[in-house]
């Protein structure tokens, strides 16, 4: 059977595509400007909304709500602190990081709360956060981040025996696991496509098929005209490399995905992952997976990381080796799945700050806000993004707006071709880690180390 290419995504396509709302009309003024309709720009646009309802709140986006990382993704709400905890001690203490996090396990709790008040069809289902080890190497890892972790409030890490991880998910060969419960399933695209009906119906208007070429305090130039608006928030995650003076700002990396056909019930009792768990792993070019709603297996990983000159796109189009390497990374993790059919294939930008930490900021000076560098995290920090975001524009001094990631400042990455010739060895170095590991070394590759250095994460 012949595997669908693109197309945005599996999740666009098992809905149906939207039909485009209409574009910019003219010159127009707002109160609040937000570039990009994905999670961040909605739930921005949301809860501006519902604490001011008056506002004049628009929402500009070049293709449709939900076209980028927020239609494609693996469909992880999780609680990760993009970029790790431990970078805020110095600056900001142990309270703010502890505070920072309990901010993001709550993060998962409320998006699955809107889903449900709003009545958002979007499969979600809390079941946790499952990541495996199937090498020596990866069990000192995940046994060295277990006792890390126990250390934090509110990281509620629990350390499994390889028969307890085969209980839960029966990954090939597994030597244990890690589980946590601050994580929910999602269907991203439903969840996009519902989000930005609800804030439609608050009264924010979203323009679609409309290019914003350049972002400036007071105004935001589209292919349409121009949008003056005293607050602007800039949510592009990682399509910002598309506007003038963002070039370098953050780094589109590129992650795939493919999903399996439904499987059948004696396919599950030979796998077991009844628990709504999501899945992922102890490599250093790691994997993310999730049991879909209607029993599929969807399954991702980086494929083929940047593109020279921070290209963005083609519509999710992905590399027939790349579909080939996650094809065989699934049927070796589970067995019982080898004869499956393989039906959708696609990929996505993500947003990758230098330092491969996310920020959130707003000037009151220029009315410029901004919101990204998921580093893949997206799901739920979005909406403490937008939650944020919200209490900025509206000159609030709230818990919220004193996190330790509000504000920061991030130098830009490297121009081309320094910057491709990083990227390609960072990830050329962490594959010949794994495949080091694979062959039997006990402890992590040094490759991968010098990688870490190199790459700041």
């Amino acid at each position: 059977m012949a595997v669908t290419n693109g197309q945005i995504s599996f999740w666009w396509q098992q809905i149906g595509l939207p039909q485009q709302r209409a574009s910019l009309p003219g010159s127009i003024e707002a109160d609040v400007a937000i570039v990009g309709a994905g999670f961040t720009g909605l739930w921005a646009a949301y809860y501006l909304k519902k604490a001011q309802p008056d506002a004049r709140v628009v929402v500009l986006e070049q293709r449709f709500a939900g076209y980028g990382a927020s239609g494609r993704n693996g469909g992880w709400c999780v609680n990760s602190i993009t970029g790790g905890r431990e970078r805020y001690l110095h600056s900001h203490g142990t309270d703010a990081v502890v505070a920072f996090q309990q901010a993001m396990n709550d993060t998962v709790d409320e998006v699955v709360r809107v889903a449900a008040a709003e009545s958002i069809e979007a499969d979600i289902r809390k079941g946790g956060e499952f990541n495996v080890a199937y090498t020596p190497a990866q069990a000192a890892r995940m046994r060295a981040f277990h006792e890390a972790e126990a250390h934090w409030p509110g990281a509620d890490v629990q350390l499994l025996t390889a028969p307890e991880a085969a209980a839960r998910i029966n990954v090939a060969n597994a030597l244990g696991a890690t589980w946590q419960p601050h994580c929910a399933r999602v269907n991203p695209a439903k969840l996009a496509s519902g989000l930005a009906a609800v804030v439609e119906a608050l009264g924010v208007q979203i323009y679609e098929g409309t290019t914003v070429t350049q972002i400036s305090s007071g105004q935001v130039q589209t292919d349409f005209g121009v949008v003056r608006a005293p607050a602007i928030i800039r949510a592009t995650e990682g399509f910002t490399a598309n506007i003038r003076g963002e070039h370098r700002t953050w780094l589109p990396m590129n992650s795939s995905m493919i999903v399996t056909e439904p499987l059948p019930p004696q396919t599950w009792a030979q796998i077991g992952w009844g628990g709504a768990e999501t899945l992922g792993d102890y490599a250093h070019v790691y994997m993310y997976a999730q049991r879909t709603a209607d029993d599929r297996i969807a399954f991702g990983g980086r494929g083929v990381p940047y593109r020279y000159g921070s290209r963005v796109d083609a519509d999710g189009l992905t590399q027939q080796r790349t579909i080939e390497s996650l094809t065989d990374l699934l049927r070796r993790f589970f067995p019982a799945a080898a004869g499956a059919e393989i039906d959708h294939a696609w990929s996505g930008v993500l947003g990758v700050p230098r330092d491969w930490a996310a920020t959130i900021g707003f000037d009151p000076s220029t009315g410029l806000g901004w919101a990204g560098g998921y580093v893949g995290t997206g799901v739920a920090t979005t909406n403490l993004a937008g939650r944020t975001l919200a209490d900025l524009v509206l000159r609030r001094d709230t818990e919220l707006t004193r996190l330790p990631w509000v504000g920061r400042k991030v130098r830009k990455w490297e121009p081309e071709p320094l910057r491709w010739l990083g990227v390609q060895a960072i990830y050329a170095a962490y594959r010949a880690a794994d495949r080091q590991e694979a062959a039997g070394r006990a402890t992590t590759a040094p490759v991968a180390r010098i990688a870490d250095l190199i790459s700041g994460h």
